[in-house]
């Protein structure tokens, strides 16, 4: 579940809701909404398809393509490693989401190379 709540808050605080909202809306407690954004690793999967109905998505066994809101969420200043196309690695930081306003989607990163970051960031935590 470690994915779907930064994606459900992401989804909630794009809306303007608070979680008290979202659990009435979606016809659940607060208490799930909370172990929902908190990633609790056991949650009844009904209840959370309930809450996902509401943003218009499912759960699905299918592969999915990386949600770019939930890589700029999860990563934003932090060190990471990127396996590019051509099997090139790159090591940096995600300091900022570049979006296409016609389409109003995130369509790209601003990445900063530095083969150092992930030295730096592990001695950090």
């Amino acid at each position: 579940m470690n994915n779907l709540s930064p994606f459900i808050r992401f989804q909630r605080k794009k809306l303007g809701i608070t979680q008290e909202e979202l659990a009435t809306k979606a016809g659940v407690g607060i208490r799930f909404i909370r172990e929902l954004e908190q990633g609790k690793p056991s949650l009844q999967l009904n209840k959370v398809e309930q809450v996902l109905h509401l943003f218009g998505f499912q759960l699905t066994p299918n592969k999915q393509k990386l949600d770019p809101y939930d890589i700029f969420w999860n990563y934003l200043n932090k060190g990471v490693k990127v396996t590019l196309f051509n099997k090139g690695v790159k090591y940096g930081i995600i300091i900022e989401e570049i979006i296409d306003k016609k389409e109003n989607k995130i369509t790209a990163w601003k990445f900063v190379p530095n083969n150092n970051v992930i030295t730096l960031s592990s001695k950090t935590r």
